[in-house]
């Protein structure tokens, strides 16, 4: 039997680790001696865990904010590659919807000309070529309202089409067309 072995410390004992009872030499050292120091204190492998987590994290953080920056570049380089599809796709649409449209007669062909007579530079000797249909019915509109712009000449003119009109002044001709109004709106979404 082992005589008990006393240790007189300067200081309380922080924390404890028992060891299993080993036979003497196994771990290269007497079967009487304490091992001084069993691993790193579990404060330290706890931070050392956390600093590990965090800094698994932040690299994960990085590689997504990298990857919303190239999803990002994907979507500006398609999108300014079809730029040109898109609008003339929308201008497409526009004209089948226009032309329905005018097919039905679902227009106002007073405001197309009120807003052509908001162009012209003056309102006097003005003559506004409409198509025959539509002058019937801008007349017919002119008579039930009581007014008639003055200065202002409306005919029929079968070369203008349905939901256009054609103003001629001393200064000069001005057109709305339906064709120009697409080609402008066409010229706007390409440069957007």
């Amino acid at each position: 039997m082992q005589p008990a072995i006393t240790v007189n410390l300067d200081s309380p004992i922080a924390s404890a680790v028992l060891v299993a009872e080993q036979p003497a030499g196994s771990r290269g050292e007497d079967a009487g001696a304490v091992s001084a120091s069993p691993g790193p204190p579990a404060d330290a492998r706890l931070t050392a865990e956390m600093e590990a987590r965090r800094a698994a994290l932040l690299q994960l953080d990085q590689a997504l904010r990298d990857l919303v920056a190239q999803l990002k570049e994907l979507y500006d380089s398609v999108f300014a590659s079809q730029k040109e599809h898109i609008a003339r796709l929308s201008l497409e649409i526009a004209r089948k919807v226009l032309v329905q449209k005018v097919e039905k007669g679902d227009y106002q062909i007073q405001s197309i000309v009120e807003a052509a007579l908001n162009n012209a530079p003056s309102h006097e000797d003005l003559v506004v070529h409409l198509n025959p249909r539509d002058f019937a019915a801008y007349e017919q509109l002119q008579q039930e309202q009581g007014k008639e712009p003055d200065g202002v000449k409306f005919v029929p003119d079968a070369s203008i089409g349905p939901a256009e009109c054609r103003l001629e002044s001393p200064k000069g001709i001005i057109e709305s067309m339906i064709d120009q109004h697409l080609e402008q709106i066409g010229k706007a979404l390409k440069e957007v």
